[in-house]
């Protein structure tokens, strides 16, 4: 019996000597950041800024991989199959959480496969209108709507899409019904807000600040506590008159179920340093995006409340994919 005691004790100590070990000495050679998006997208953009900061902090290079495809889920599913060894990572944004409560069927499990690691930013997602439009104001807009129902239109990046389900979310408060004209691409909505094609359009920053400072579209609205810096003429949906609107653009980092506790605790660290760093903080800034680093705690009970907005969303509105 005793023997027996001894020899569990023993495997014991090893196991937790080799949990401990597994975060002070990680990481010992590169780690792979998977970005669920083809090159150039701002997830793009912030994960390069991230691993570069992160490869200085730790001594081993964080190498960014592009696995873009099917609305991010290709790039998810490489990340859900990957070994929880602490070397794959991936850096996402609110896909994640759309594909989640869009998808009925997927190739991996969002809650069991995936794990939140920290969130690296947030943005506000800017809505948009055309020039032609009588109406310059939200309100306005809004009431125009309403008096013809389905008389006008506003675009997407894509059926199911983020654009596309901010906008249904916003419609379901305001009490307005729209013709949704789905895009391959927000770019190519925003084209056709510019020339009167379409009527509306919700973006980001990246994708409507030139417009808007050009005045080639009506900038109606943002989300937030607060006007943005690069068009402070905007209001805020709350100043619009729809103060319940709080749909933000995220971006944080997420690994393979089953990683050590101890570095994703190490690589939260790291995170939450390289979001202080004036080089990335230049990066993200210069494209409207406001670093905001938060915990695995946080992070997780965001995406967790997001995905069910957005499964309450896809309901009301009554959104399907093929």
């Amino acid at each position: 019996m005793y023997k027996k005691l001894a020899a569990a004790l023993a495997i014991l100590t090893c196991s937790v000597q080799a949990y401990a070990q597994s975060g002070t000495s990680w990481p010992e050679h590169p780690v792979r950041i998977i970005v669920p998006f083809t090159a150039g997208s701002f997830t793009d953009t912030a994960a390069r800024a991230m691993s570069r900061e992160l490869s200085t902090q730790f001594g081993q290079q964080f190498v960014v991989e592009n696995r873009g495809g099917a609305g991010s889920t290709i790039g998810t599913d490489v990340v859900a199959k990957a070994a929880a060894d602490g070397y794959t990572f991936m850096v996402t944004d609110n896909s994640f959480a759309v594909s989640a409560a869009l998808y009925k069927t997927l190739p991996y499990d969002p809650k069991k496969d995936i794990v939140q690691v920290a969130q690296l930013a947030e943005a506000p997602a800017v809505l948009v209108g055309s020039t032609a439009l009588p109406a310059k104001d939200l309100k306005s807009v809004i009431a125009a709507a309403k008096a013809q129902p389905e008389s006008m239109t506003f675009g997407s990046g894509g059926l199911g899409s983020s654009a596309h389900l901010a906008m249904e979310a916003f419609l379901l408060d305001a009490g307005a019904k729209l013709v949704h004209v789905p895009y391959k691409g927000i770019a190519a909505a925003m084209l056709d807000v510019v020339a009167g094609r379409v009527d509306i359009a919700i973006g980001s920053v990246g994708s409507t600040v030139q417009y808007i400072k050009d005045k080639r579209v009506q900038g109606l609205a943002l989300s937030g506590k607060k006007r943005h810096p690069m068009f402070p003429e905007v209001p805020t949906f709350a100043e619009a008159g729809y103060p319940d609107y709080g749909v933000m653009y995220w971006f944080g980092v997420m690994a393979p179920a089953g990683v050590p506790d101890a570095i994703l605790e190490k690589l939260q660290g790291g995170i939450v340093k390289a979001t202080q760093s004036a080089e990335l903080r230049k990066v993200f800034e210069g494209a409207g995006v406001a670093p905001e680093a938060t915990g695995r705690r946080e992070f997780t009970q965001r995406v967790a409340a997001e995905t069910a907005l957005w499964a309450d969303v896809i309901k009301r509105a009554n959104v399907k994919v093929d």
